[in-house]
C-alpha cells in the first residue's frame, strides 16, 4: 500500500485540481475510455473537484458491458447443455441475456464455474475429460493475452474439450467511431493505461492526426487520473492535438512485444457487435484458422437465439456517453445491482455501477468553492 497511497494523497489531488481550475478558461469535453477510471473518477468525487467548464464523459471501455447480447445469449445456451462445464469471471454471471443469466442457468442445474485465470478452466479440463469445459473469453486488449495463452496450451497438451467463447474488443476502432458519430461530443480522451501496457500506443497518433484530438494515456489511481486531465486541458486550451504519455510508470510507446505475438499467432481481428454501440468494423478479435478448433461458437452449434433488450434500458447511450447514468428514468428503481436491467450495473467497471455504488442518484453540481492546496 505504500506506493499506492504516493498516488492517492489528498493535498497532491488539490494542488493539482487548483492548477486545472487555472488553466481552463472554455468548456470542454473529455471522455475517460475505461470503466477502471469511471470508477476511480466517481469514487474519489474527482469531477466534483473540476470547474465547472469541464464535463467528463464517461465512455465504452467496461468489457463486460459491451459485449454483445446475442453472445450473452449464445452463452447462456451453451451453458445449459449437458455435459458442458462453463467457466467465467464472477462479474459475467450477473450480465442479463434476453430472459436469464448464468446465475439462473446455474439455479437450473447447469455447471457454471467461476474462476480467476484462464488457466484455471484449462485446469479443469485436464482434470475432467468427461466435461467439455467452455470458457468465457472476453475484454480488451488486457485480458487478451492471457485468454490466448490459455487457447495455445490447450493445442499444446491436445486437449479435445476444452474451448473458447471469444468476445474481445479493441480501443483504437472504438475511439474512431465515437468521433465518427454525429451526436458524439468528445474533444479529448484519456487512454486506458493498462490497454497500452500490453499494446503500446503506437497505433494513436494516426487517429489524433486524423480528428485533430489529444489523447493521453492515464492510470487509474486519483493522481494519475487528475494528472491526465491536466495535461489534457494544457493540450486543449493551446489548439494542439498530440499523444502524450502520463503514465511512464507502466506504459511505453511499443508495449509488450512478447504479448503482442502471442495474440497475433492465436488471434485475427474481425468485425465485433459492441452491446448499446452496434458493430464496429475490425474492432474484435476472433480465434484464427489455425486455433478455429478451439472457438466455441464453432462447437456448439447454437441456433436459434432471438435476442431482446429491456425497453426500459438505456444502457447504449450510457455507453455513448449521451446520458450519465442517474439520468436514467430506471437507475436505482427498476435497475439496481440485485435486479439489474443492462451489463453497465453489474460490471465493477460499468457506469451505471459506479453511480449506484457511491451514491449518485441525482445529478450532482459541482463544487463552487475554490480548491486550495
Amino acid at each position: 500500500m505504500k506506493y499506492m497511497n504516493e498516488f492517492r494523497d489528498g493535498a497532491t489531488a488539490q494542488r493539482l485540481a487548483q492548477e486545472i481550475r487555472q488553466i481552463t478558461t472554455r468548456p470542454w469535453a473529455i471522455m475517460e475510455v475505461c470503466g477502471g477510471q469511471t470508477h476511480s473518477i466517481i469514487r474519489n468525487g474527482i469531477d466534483q473537484l473540476l470547474p465547472e467548464e469541464i464535463e467528463l464523459i464517461h465512455g465504452p471501455g467496461c468489457p463486460v458491458c459491451v459485449t454483445p447480447l446475442e453472445l450473452i445469449d449464445k452463452a447462456l445456451a451453451i451453458a445449459s447443455l449437458p455435459g458442458v462445464m462453463f467457466c467465467s469471471f464472477g462479474d459475467m454471471l450477473r450480465v442479463p441475456g434476453s430472459t436469464k443469466d448464468l446465475f439462473k442457468v446455474k439455479s437450473e442445474g447447469g455447471d457454471i464455474r467461476v474462476v480467476y485465470s484462464p488457466l484455471d478452466a484449462v485446469t479443469l479440463a485436464q482434470k475432467n475429460p468427461e466435461k467439455q469445459v467452455v470458457f468465457f473469453g472476453i475484454g480488451f486488449e488486457t485480458t487478451a493475452p492471457a485468454n490466448a495463452m490459455a487457447v495455445h496450451l490447450a493445442k499444446k497438451l491436445g486437449l479435445r474439450n476444452f474451448s473458447m467463447l471469444v468476445s474481445h474488443v479493441l480501443v483504437p476502432p472504438a475511439l474512431e467511431a465515437i468521433m465518427t458519430s454525429p451526436i458524439s461530443r468528445v474533444q479529448a480522451f484519456l487512454a486506458a493505461g493498462h490497454v497500452c501496457s500490453v499494446m503500446g500506443y503506437w497505433q494513436y497518433p494516426p487517429i489524433v492526426e486524423r480528428f485533430h484530438v489529444p489523447i493521453v494515456i492515464t492510470g487509474f489511481e486519483p493522481l494519475d487520473v487528475l494528472q491526465g486531465i491536466r495535461q489534457t486541458v494544457v493540450q486543449l486550451e493551446a489548439g494542439e492535438a498530440s499523444v502524450e504519455n502520463a503514465y511512464a510508470r507502466v506504459c511505453s510507446f511499443e508495449g509488450n512485444k512478447t504479448a503482442q505475438k502471442m495474440l497475433e499467432e492465436v488471434f485475427e481481428v474481425t468485425d465485433r457487435a459492441w452491446r448499446g454501440v452496434g458493430t464496429i468494423p475490425k474492432s474484435g478479435w476472433r480465434l484464427s484458422p489455425a486455433y478455429r478448433d478451439f472457438d466455441a461458437e464453432y462447437r456448439f452449434e447454437v441456433s436459434g437465439i432471438e435476442t431482446k433488450e429491456s425497453p426500459l434500458c438505456r444502457a447504449g447511450e450510457v455507453l455513448q456517453g449521451a446520458l450519465k447514468p442517474n439520468q436514467c428514468e430506471a437507475f436505482g428503481k427498476q435497475c439496481t445491482p440485485r435486479n439489474p436491467l443492462g451489463a453497465t450495473m453489474v460490471s465493477a467497471e460499468g457506469a451505471c455501477a459506479a453511480y449506484y455504488n457511491y451514491g449518485r442518484f441525482v445529478t450532482l453540481e459541482k463544487a463552487q468553492q475554490p480548491v486550495h492546496a
